[in-house]
């Protein structure tokens, strides 16, 4: 990790000047940003602003082209460094960065436990009595301790997500990322997801959330990032963001999802 100067808390994820092209398309546009360790980061925007493809650079998902990007101490390798071998910093980075998608892709053949601890026995070579044990712990931590010998389908939308943010955090992350978690559920599903999510803030976890939850984000957020076409537009507290913006895109934005 990167010390600040002014000895706060060690900055986590490093963005300096980040580009990221699709084919001619620039996704990101010279993106600068810091999250210190424990920092909660939401990020907000209208679809294709972006929002999506900046967390999905902090664990490799997508490579940015030029600029700099450093997670947990090490350097992100570009496109171009994976062109000529930059795997091995690619695969390092990614043990230390959980990712939890709309989507749940849970294993539908495996059980709840077997989801959780299948990783932890895989990477980072624990045994299956070790990895279980683990596993029945996170469960805990979810509220889903009574379901670990279910298969996914036979769980709730909120349930899965609450499993896939379990099978997340049995690698140990030191990041989290949250690809919009909520957006797949039915709306009385979102609080108990969203609960976890609360509980990980106090836990201290470092964590960038890409959601349109506005009340959410207003209550969880350190700092909350606005989007739109690639680049970042403003940053602030969620109080300043949400009732005293500054940009007058901002302003635009919030003024249609607030009415909604």
């Amino acid at each position: 990790m990167i010390m600040r100067s002014d000895g706060s808390n060690p900055t986590m994820v490093a963005f300096a000047h980040v580009n990221k092209f699709f084919g001619a398309y620039q996704a990101l546009s010279d993106v600068t940003l810091s999250v210190a360790a424990g920092e909660v980061v939401v990020v907000i925007g209208a679809s294709g602003s972006g929002k999506s493809t900046l967390i999905r650079c902090v664990n490799g998902l997508e490579t940015h082209q030029t600029g700099s990007l450093v997670v947990d101490g090490f350097s992100m390798p570009t496109t171009e460094d994976l062109q000529f071998g930059g795997e091995k910093a690619l695969h390092r980075i990614r043990r230390g960065v959980g990712m939890v998608f709309q989507q749940f892709n849970l294993f539908p053949h495996k059980t709840v436990l077997e989801n959780i601890a299948l990783a932890p026995m895989r990477v980072r070579r624990k045994s299956r009595d070790e990895a279980e044990a683990a596993a029945w712990g996170l469960l805990d931590r979810v509220g889903l301790r009574d379901q670990g010998q279910k298969y996914p389908g036979q769980l709730s939308g909120g349930q899965q997500q609450r499993v896939a943010i379990a099978r997340s955090l049995a690698m140990g992350p030191h990041v989290m990322l949250f690809d919009e978690p909520t957006s797949a559920l039915d709306p009385e599903l979102v609080g108990e997801v969203l609960d976890v999510m609360r509980e990980l803030r106090t836990d201290g976890m470092t964590m960038m959330i890409v959601t349109h939850e506005m009340g959410f984000a207003r209550e969880v957020a350190d700092r909350v990032i606005y989007m739109d076409r690639g680049a970042i537009v403003e940053v602030g507290q969620p109080s300043q963001i949400f009732d005293a913006p500054s940009n007058e895109r901002t302003r635009t934005f919030l003024s249609r999802v607030l009415k909604h």
